[in-house]
């Protein structure tokens, strides 16, 4: 193993760090994310849902092309061992501007193009005020060097401005009756006053600074990445659009509430590959860490995932009744698909970080290539024969052959994973919980009252604990371990 620079912490620290880690950012990232869940569906109880669609067709068109920004510059300024790591950021942060430059008017020609796209010139005025958002990319530069740093307690408390902010402006607005605006200026407001927060934390000073050879560095490691974006950015549109031309508008804006499903499944293994990558970097050429890593932080993201999904597509019909209201009744197959396509992509859902730790990007764009085809050949006639179901049909699909592309790539990084008995120990859980939920309701029907539904739910998220503190207990114990500074476990073999 290469040795490490003397700042860094040593094995047994750096576990403990990124165990504390985990638990600081899913404090911080459970309670923000759950407050931008809640948003979505507060906001859908006061706006229609073709209003909602306008919001959907927005964050589909601006959000896509953002995709292409995601290139993983923060990824390979994470990776790099640059021996001045105040120019390293003032690297990043130079290439970061002149991404962020060029897709302002990437954002200000293409937002018409939508609305030209959609037939819906309304999208037209939010879509540029948005655009006006996009330097606050380069000024967020300011909370990478806290990350790299693995300070994630001074990272996530800063970073909670955002999310705050953004709630508290969108929803007064929203109960102000200003529609699809309220999550425009929410969106607004919340990142400009983040992006300032962020730049004024910076340990480094925010400065244009080049070297010969950074942009091709760069682009090596990002060109995949940008590839993989690219093909996000098909997948959103082109099916969404062809629902759009041919279902209306309504049936995006169920597209857009099933979504959120999708962001607050995801949320934990996000949660978790954030804090991990920065640690992973650091071990790069220990393969046996790796996929220690990789194996135990994706069981950790399972327990969440697989039984969130699973229980909200068993609640779709409750959750339509009681919360957001019956006007969203059409969207019931849409919701409760997603919601379990949401938790099964779980599985090996931070593949990625690894292979970018490895400096190894090309998979990730052969990914993202296998998907697009995916999704574009499956949901858009399946779109046209079945409506809105037919879409989440096509996106289960997709999902199965994006995980078997996983499952393959996963064999070539770590050879002695077991697919099949990571994928059953993340289900168990879930079945007993289902099991009872569903034997309950074989004999009174289903809950009949509000209070009901919220013992239903109760009773399945106690169940589904149970069962995996059973299953995870040695998994909980050795992370509690960490937590509390005991002593570090043996590594595995290789």
């Amino acid at each position: 193993m290469a040795s490490a620079p003397a700042q860094l912490a040593p094995e047994g620290n750096l576990r403990q760090r990124t165990a504390r880690g985990t638990v600081v950012n899913a404090a911080f990232n459970v309670a923000l994310q759950a407050l931008g869940f809640l948003k979505g569906w507060i906001v859908a109880g006061f706006l229609t849902a073709s209003q909602y669609g306008v919001w959907g067709l927005l964050v589909i068109s601006l959000g896509t092309l953002l995709w292409l920004a995601q290139i993983g510059i923060d990824d390979k300024y994470i990776q790099q061992d640059h021996p001045d790591q105040e120019k390293a950021f003032q690297l990043a942060f130079t290439l970061q501007c002149m991404l962020a430059g060029l897709f302002m008017v990437i954002l200000a020609i293409g937002v018409p193009l939508f609305a030209l796209a959609y037939r819906k010139p309304e999208i037209v005025a939010p879509g540029l005020v948005l655009t006006l958002a996009m330097p606050t990319a380069a000024l967020d530069t300011g909370l990478w060097a806290h990350y790299r740093r693995m300070d994630f307690v001074k990272q996530r408390t800063l970073g909670v401005w955002e999310p705050l902010v953004g709630f508290v402006v969108t929803v007064a607005l929203a109960i102000a009756g200003a529609g699809y605006w309220s999550l425009v200026l929410g969106t607004f407001f919340g990142a400009w006053v983040g992006g300032i927060v962020a730049a004024r934390s910076s340990p480094y000073r925010l400065r244009f600074y080049y070297e010969k050879g950074t942009l091709r560095e760069y682009a090596t490691f990002s060109y995949p990445i940008l590839i993989s974006s690219a093909s996000g950015m098909l997948i959103a549109q082109v099916p969404v659009l062809f629902v759009q031309r041919h279902l209306g508008t309504a049936a995006v804006g169920a597209i857009a509430l099933a979504g959120t499903i999708s962001l607050y499944a995801n949320r934990v293994d996000e949660i978790v590959t954030q804090t991990l990558y920065p640690a992973i970097a650091r071990v790069k050429h220990d393969p046996a860490l790796l996929f220690e890593a990789f194996t135990k932080s994706n069981r950790l993201a399972l327990m969440w995932g697989v039984p969130c999904g699973v229980g909200i597509a068993l609640f779709t019909p409750e959750i339509i009744h009681y919360v957001v209201g019956e006007k969203w009744r059409f969207a019931e197959p849409v919701l409760a698909i997603m919601a379990l396509v949401a938790g099964f992509n779980q599985f090996g859902f931070n593949w990625a970080a690894f292979y970018k730790a490895r400096n190894n990007t090309r998979p990730i764009a052969v990914a993202g290539g296998i998907m697009m085809v995916a999704v574009i050949s499956l949901t858009v006639p399946l779109s046209y024969a079945y409506g809105v179901r037919g879409y989440a049909i096509g996106m289960a699909g997709a999902t199965c052959i994006l995980l078997a592309v996983r499952a393959w790539y996963l064999s070539r990084l770590f050879p002695s994973f077991a697919v099949i008995r990571h994928a059953s120990r993340a289900m168990l859980p879930s079945v007993p919980a289902v099991a009872v939920v569903l034997a309950i309701r074989a004999v009174d029907g289903g809950p009949s009252s509000f209070a009901a539904f919220v013992a239903e739910a109760a009773l399945y998220a106690v169940i589904v604990a149970a069962g995996t503190l059973w299953s995870e207990r040695r998994l909980l114990v050795e992370v509690l371990g960490y937590l509390r500074g005991g002593p570090v476990m043996p590594r595995p073999a290789a």
